[in-house]
């Protein structure tokens, strides 16, 4: 099977990139609720344009609606997925499970893709999915090629994963550093990049163990070695990251996996382009990882260098004198061109001058020696990166303007006096053309050379000509202006019925939803035996040690948020949508993400006892969900706030003990501004947590909320509680 290559667009401009690049499907975002809310993105004017454009080349387009939604945004939201599904958009790429429930059932034509953001990393989430008829799931960039393998020849959904691009170090949809830091939440698009920050790891005594700074900033994705692999598992779709990215990064990196996908459908073999590759680390590069999907070193999956544009290395400072440097070059150097130095402090600039031999030049060459003006002191023997190509990318932006790319048609022609037919067949697509103006020849007939001339002239058509057959009997006369009005009417025929939308087919929500009794109940999360001793007027106890679960009565297990198998036990909190598909009465936990009244409904709808919500919902959204819920479906629901604890921040399968050799104790990160976050090792991945504890004292019983909780983890957490 052939696989999907879906690439990023951020702008229309990267979009033009994309197809000249050779995608097969597009994905975007437009103004609101997509998980990259700093990009450029798209209008819905622009969408509705794109959407026409990507069609006539025979590429899908996909909108990203991915982040997290309130209930003071649903009406929007449902109104803004209901203008693009008339617009004609092939998919929707989706987190909130409240939206993907409501939308899949008011638009049951619309085609909804879930999201990496929903963190979907094992056959039980997938199964789950399959349920709802979600047309395909994005796996989480940590699942292994086994877990893929196993996945698919367990289930029929479609699977897309990551291919390219760059790579955060938490778990998709399990990151809340950037909320907690500075309000900007990665689940609602607005991430700040807080793991591409400089930061310190001490231990408990204050020693920095660190030398390099971005301990968090991982490499670019580069599965270039292991596509056939990929090929060989039926996997729908291979997805290029990179919506923040430029258009030329885009046509480069699409250009490059296009290559290698082709060769190796063509000849068994994957073809690595060396040009093309050496092109992408000249356009954008942190260097490369073959990533957790094919099971990565955890030391070879980070750049502790710097967080952003790598650069390639052309040359070495060997002199400085008087605000400028003399360079001897490895590579090429243009005027234009951006360049860093390395130092303590890196040096970047434009090279706006440049002296060779005592002359000004535009340009110079391996081993010649250069003078470049700098503003900066700079030392002797420091390596010069080039980090903009500028004649590279004057190339790229030409060959995306020539548009290059064209959609395979074949013609049929038949002709005979008094009648003639052109029929045109792209894809799955026929449409057929006639007309009446044929005539006996009276002087000169036409030949089957002249008719298949002039039904080749389509001119800056997005079509070529694959194959044409010709059918003409002797002696038949046909007037140019006739032949080419037949051979324009098929075109846009052809046109009109590739650019049709999906029928739109708009149905009515409902949903069967219990109704809970108010309760006002406090529950503990424990981390031993004598802590519970110490509690009392507790109604549930939850625990994230098996072990200490069998000990303690009634308590609650909490899953561990990554997992390929679940116990066999009935009192568990779920802590994501994979768990949902085993445990019939579960609880859900905070990392859910549940934010909405939709979400609250559809989990109590499938048996969920108990939700908790999200960290991310303060006070007066609570209170809006519950008073939404009330209205809307005259039921009470039965809901959860962690009111007190530390915060899993985020969680990662890389492991900073482990890449700087250190036995489990007590380390933390810390930031520039020196907030100190601990760091612990918990079912073999990494938790980051947040500094500051929280603790809201907020009056939830009275806005219907049934359940607080607190997390306590020792005598601290007791004398704060006595406090309470």
């Amino acid at each position: 099977m052939k696989p999907e290559l879906l690439s990023p667009a951020g702008s229309m401009e990267a979009l033009y990139a994309a197809i000249e690049g050779g995608a097969d499907a597009i994905y975007i975002g437009g103004m609101k609720f997509g998980a990259r809310a700093f990009s450029k993105n798209f209008t819905l004017d622009e969408i509705e344009y794109a959407t026409g454009y990507a069609h006539m080349y025979g590429v899908k387009l996909y909108v990203a609606v991915n982040t997290l939604i309130y209930d003071n945004e649903t009406a929007e939201f449902l109104d803004y997925v209901k203008r693009l599904h008339k617009i004609g958009v092939d998919a929707f790429i989706m987190q909130d499970i409240g939206m993907i429930d409501l939308v899949r059932k008011t638009l049951p034509n619309a085609e909804i893709h879930v999201s990496t953001q929903a963190h979907i990393h094992n056959l039980d989430g997938v199964k789950l999915l399959e349920k709802l008829g979600i047309k395909r799931t994005v796996l989480a960039r940590e699942t292994s090629i086994e877990e893929i393998e196993y996945i698919k020849k367990n289930s029929d959904i479609d699977l897309e994963i990551f291919i390219a691009g760059a790579l955060c170090i938490s778990y998709s949809g399990n990151c809340l550093m950037s909320s907690l830091i500075g309000g900007r939440s990665g689940n609602r698009g607005m991430c700040a990049g807080s793991c591409r920050l400089p930061y310190d790891l001490v231990d408990e005594k204050g020693k920095v163990i660190n030398k390099d700074k971005y301990i968090l900033s991982t490499k670019d994705l580069n599965t270039l070695e292991y596509l056939g692999r990929l090929i060989d598992l039926g996997v729908t779709s291979f997805k290029i990251e990179g919506r923040m990215k430029s258009p030329e990064y885009v046509y480069i990196v699409t250009k490059l996996y296009r290559h290698a996908i082709d060769t190796y459908l063509e000849t068994g073999h994957v073809d690595i382009d060396k040009k093309l590759l050496s092109d992408l680390t000249k356009v954008f590069q942190r260097g490369f990882t073959k990533g957790f999907i094919f099971n990565e070193d955890n030391n070879n999956f980070i750049n502790n260098k710097r967080p952003n544009h790598q650069g390639v290395e052309i040359g070495t400072v060997i002199d400085y004198y008087k605000g400028s440097i003399k360079v001897k070059l490895s590579d090429d150097l243009s005027l234009n061109d951006g360049i860093r130095i390395l130092g303590n402090n890196d040096i970047g600039l434009i090279v706006t001058s440049m002296k060779l031999n005592g002359s000004l030049v535009h340009e110079a060459h391996k081993n010649d020696i250069v003078y470049i003006k700098v503003d900066d002191k700079v030392n002797v023997n420091s390596k010069v990166l080039k980090t903009k190509d500028s004649k590279l990318i004057n190339t790229i932006n030409k060959d995306i303007n020539l548009k290059n790319r064209k959609k395979g048609i074949d013609i049929s022609f038949k002709a005979r006096v008094g009648s003639m037919s052109l029929t045109i067949k792209c894809g799955n697509d026929i449409i057929t053309s006639t007309s009446d103006k044929v005539y006996e020849a009276l002087k000169v007939p036409m030949n089957i050379e002249d008719v298949k001339n002039k039904l080749s002239k389509l001119g800056d058509t997005v079509y070529c000509i694959d194959n044409i057959n010709i059918d003409i009997t002797d002696n038949l006369f046909i007037n140019i202006k006739d032949l080419n009005e037949l051979r324009r009417d098929a075109i846009n025929k052809l046109t009109e019925k590739r650019l049709e939308p999906i029928p739109y087919v708009e149905s009515t929500y409902s949903i069967d939803v219990p109704n809970y009794e108010k309760a006002c109940n406090v529950n503990y999360k424990v981390s031993s035996i004598d802590i519970l001793s110490k509690l009392s007027n507790y109604h549930n106890i939850y625990v994230d040690d098996i072990n200490l679960y069998n000990k303690i009565p009634n308590s609650i297990y909490i899953l561990p948020r990554v997992s390929m198998n679940y116990p066999d036990i009935e009192r568990v909190e779920v802590t994501s949508i994979n768990g949902l598909n085993k445990y019939k009465n579960a609880i859900t936990g905070p990392f859910l993400n549940v934010t909405n009244s939709y979400a609250v409904a559809f989990l109590h709808s499938i048996g969920v006892s108990l939700i908790t919500l999200s960290y991310e919902m303060d006070y007066d959204k609570v209170k809006l969900l519950i008073d939404t819920y009330h209205e809307r479906y005259n039921k009470h629901p039965n809901l959860e706030v962690i009111v007190y604890g530390y915060i899993e921040a985020m969680i990662s399968k890389f492991n900073l003990l482990k890449y700087y050799n250190l036995n489990e104790g007590n380390y933390y990160l810390v930031s520039k501004f020196k907030n100190k976050y601990p760091i612990k090792i918990k079912d073999d991945k990494m938790i980051i947590y947040y500094d500051e504890i929280r603790n809201d004292t907020s009056d939830y019983f009275s806005i219907g909320v049934n359940n607080i909780r607190l997390d306590i983890e020792n005598n601290t957490d007791l004398k704060n509680l006595s406090k309470r």
